[in-house]
């Protein structure tokens, strides 16, 4: 028996601002032993997430108490502007 019932994979992006839609930006889903399957956003049927949807997503995903696991690739930095100044 596994500890987790639920996993969670997230392709990450700090990109523009946290309501900016990003291509780049894509979740993925896998209950038990299936495989991962892509979660698209619901919300006003948009296409492409937002950091701030993801955020949303992962809260309500949390609050059901079920076990889950979530993994998110991304590159933590300062922002590119703070290269550019120093």
């Amino acid at each position: 028996m596994t500890r987790f019932n639920r996993f969670i994979g997230i392709d990450y992006s700090g990109a523009a601002t946290p309501v900016t839609p990003l291509p780049g930006l894509r979740i993925f889903e896998a209950r038990g032993v299936e495989s991962p399957l892509e979660v698209r956003p619901e919300k006003n049927l948009a296409r492409h997430w937002t950091r701030q949807g993801v955020a949303e997503w992962i809260l309500d995903a949390v609050l059901t108490g079920e076990p889950l696991l979530i993994g998110i690739d991304h590159g933590f930095s300062f922002p590119a502007t703070y290269f550019d100044r120093y």
